[in-house]
């Protein structure tokens, strides 16, 4: 295991929600090595005891007793350095090159990447064994994730490079590894003769406030299809791998991504719905609407999308894959629900065939984790006339158990070297390609942004995207406009 991480980005609300605590739990834990240290290198004008009181204010809340944050706290040093400058970047963190097995994770915007890479290269801290770690997006489209992916190879080697899409490394998304792969029943039925419709929907109570400007070069598709939802498509619809190697199982990967089916003008309207939010109620609290008077949006900017998606391979021909995600939904939800066809003879006389609930996988991955199959069982009874069906709803889930941040299992696999749970540059460019297509026939068709109330489950046009929200909107659970 490496003994060294250089955090770039260490004043970021990344590194302080998500890095630092688990870090803290990793130190708390004995996970990291006994001489484990980190280097945290931001802008700000901090020395090494400034930095520490900040970070300790923040990493006050963790239940980790005092002793294991002052351990941590005195780990810690911090370098103050301009990110955008290779020259200053290489005098600064030349002092560390001596020595020790560095990782260095870049948890700053990809217009940063390349000239930190360079001024590591040039301080000597991206010879081999030493990583380098890369928070998404790579990129903003194919053009520039592939200048990236150009720049970063010129300095290291592709197998030291370690992409991070965080939702690999949350557990729920990893037993959709087992439960394909472990399981003869579902594997056996796991293709279009079977499977009618396969939705993925990430749906966020949050807002964008106080990241704008980011949205307004990213929106909803590439800030969340591109990576996500695409890596979730990618575990649902791979060939079952030779084996769990990481090679062998991006490979499988990259191949699904390559089926997807490009959209062009014609098929944009009906295939996709773009929206943004206005203000509404969001847990019974008025928010306020999506706003890009204080910015400058290259193009116009949506927080909800809606896809369907085909993937044209033999084991998916027809199945639509129906994508959805956005901000200040109804609910904070991750779920994949694989609906299963219909039987093909309905012998039953309630309900009639076509009243009847197809069989269903729904796999929930947050804010619980939860596996449930939904099925048709008999009420059938003396007091019935009739053989009479209704859903029966089968909870698959495991006892709840302590799950660890996604970030402690990816920062764990980045020092140790393994690479499974992370993205090649061909997967990178890949996603692009396709996520292209769809910007590209959204400016051909002139594609509008729908608006939808905070609260609700976006525009009303979206509701054949998402059969599960819907129904819980019925149920009701509804946006209503703020006052």
């Amino acid at each position: 295991m490496h003994d060294t991480l250089l955090l770039f980005g260490a004043t970021g609300d990344l590194a302080a929600r998500q890095l630092f605590p688990s870090l803290l739990h990793l130190l708390r834990d004995r996970l990291l090595p006994d001489d484990f240290r980190i280097v945290a290198v931001a802008r700000h004008a901090y020395d090494d005891a400034a930095f520490r009181d900040w970070l300790g204010e923040r990493l006050a809340g963790e239940d980790n007793g005092e002793d294991v944050r002052a351990e941590l706290l005195s780990r810690v040093e911090y370098v103050a350095v301009d990110l955008s400058q290779p020259e200053a970047i290489a005098q600064a963190l030349a002092g560390y090159a001596e020595g020790r097995r560095c990782v260095s994770y870049l948890s700053t915007p990809p217009y940063l990447f390349v000239p930190i890479a360079q001024g590591l290269k040039a301080a000597g801290l991206l010879e081999a064994p030493s990583r380098l770690v890369l928070e998404k997006p790579i990129g903003s489209d194919l053009e520039s994730a592939r200048a990236i992916n150009a720049a970063l190879g010129a300095c290291l080697g592709e197998d030291r490079i370690f992409r991070i899409d965080h939702y690999l490394g949350k557990a729920a998304v990893q037993n959709l590894l087992a439960l394909r792969f472990g399981n003869t029943l579902l594997e056996a039925v796991w293709h279009h003769r079977w499977i009618e419709s396969v939705d993925i929907l990430v749906a966020e109570t949050a807002g964008v406030d106080g990241r704008e400007s980011y949205y307004a070069d990213y929106g909803a598709l590439r800030d969340m299809v591109q990576n996500h939802v695409l890596q979730l498509l990618c575990l649902i619809a791979m060939e079952p791998p030779a084996s769990l190697d990481a090679g062998v199982l991006r490979d499988e990967k990259l191949k699904v991504l390559r089926a997807l089916r490009p959209f062009d003008a014609d098929s944009v309207l009906v295939d996709s719905v773009r929206g943004r939010y206005e203000a509404g109620l969001v847990d019974g609290q008025p928010v306020r609407g999506f706003s890009l008077q204080a910015v400058q949006a290259r193009e116009p900017v949506e927080t909800f999308v809606a896809l369907r998606a085909s993937i044209d391979n033999w084991r998916w021909a027809g199945v639509p894959f129906r994508l959805c995600t956005g901000k200040r939904l109804a609910e904070r939800v991750t779920q994949v629900v694989v609906t299963f066809r219909p039987t093909s003879h309905w012998l039953f006389e309630k309900p009639r065939r076509e009243r009847a609930a197809p069989d269903r996988l729904v796999l929930r991955l947050q804010p619980q984790e939860n596996v449930e199959l939904e099925l048709m069982s008999s009420l059938a009874g003396s007091e019935w006339g009739a053989l009479e069906l209704q859903p029966l709803p089968l909870d698959l889930s495991m006892p709840t158990v302590q799950r660890r941040i996604a970030y402690e299992r990816l920062l764990l696999d980045a020092l140790n070297g393994n690479s499974t749970l992370f993205v090649r540059s061909d997967e990178v460019e890949a996603a692009w390609t396709w996520i292209d297509s769809i910007i590209a026939a959204w400016r051909e068709a002139e594609a509008p942004i729908l608006p939808y109330m905070a609260g609700s489950w976006g525009p009303a046009a979206a509701a054949n995207f998402q059969p599960q929200a819907a129904a819980r909107s019925q149920a009701g659970t509804r946006g209503r406009r703020a006052p």
